[in-house]
């Protein structure tokens, strides 16, 4: 009697769980849409127009950056927006303090998303790469990581579906993505000055090839040293 009482009891909680996981899919399906039909107005220069007037500049610019973490806008178009809009160094502060709040907010939709209902297992060609970073951690997800081979959002998904731990992930997650966001930044830096037509674009833009060119010697050195199994 007991028992059944309190089952009873969960089924109004386990509901309303239920709905709002249902709710939550629902918006970021919607989001995801919305950004895909308005793609044209996601350029660097776009975003870098839309919130660099405001004073509250840096503020929107990390919440603009937790959205496009949701939604599959690739990371290195608001990484880009960061320099145009805050140059060298304050674009390199916002865009990794952005990528790793998106980083962590993608990563626990997905775990509260989730909670046993997708068996990573079964996913073709990802999943046995992303379960990997279940028995490496942290040096695991930064080889992920690493190069911009996949969408940022999808890694984040991916790997709130897996057992790593949110320190591990975060851990990973921000040493991973620094060569990409170095890079990223270093040349929307470059490309706002030569636009303007200001001298001191080429030193940006070498940074950021010689990030790109390091993010390839990080994932080959992690890979020496990571098991397959």
């Amino acid at each position: 009697m007991t028992m059944k009482a309190e089952q009873g009891g969960n089924a109004p909680l386990a509901r309303l769980k239920l709905a709002g996981r249902v709710l939550l899919m629902a918006a970021i399906v919607a989001g995801i849409a919305l950004a895909w039909t308005n793609r044209q107005s996601l350029s660097p220069s776009a975003i870098e127009a839309a919130l660099s007037h405001s004073t509250a500049a840096p503020v929107l610019f990390l919440a603009a950056h937790v959205v496009a973490s949701l939604l599959f806008i690739p990371r290195a178009l608001v990484a880009a927006a960061a320099g145009l809009m805050f140059g060298l160094w304050w674009g390199l502060v916002w865009a990794t303090v952005g990528s790793v709040l998106g980083s962590a907010a993608g990563f626990l939709v997905a775990r509260y998303i989730n909670s046993g209902v997708i068996d990573l297992e079964a996913l073709p060609r990802f999943g046995p790469y992303f379960l990997r970073a279940e028995r490496g951690g942290w040096p695991v997800v930064a080889l992920i990581r690493v190069l911009p081979i996949m969408n940022h959002t999808f890694v984040n998904y991916a790997l709130g579906l897996t057992k790593v731990s949110f320190g591990a992930y975060l851990l990973g997650s921000l040493l991973g993505q620094i060569p990409g966001t170095v890079a990223f930044v270093e040349f929307g830096a470059a490309g706002e000055r030569a636009a303007s037509g200001r001298p001191g674009w080429l030193v940006p833009m070498l940074i950021g090839l010689a990030a790109l060119a390091v993010a390839f010697l990080l994932r080959y050195a992690f890979r020496k040293r990571v098991p397959e199994s």
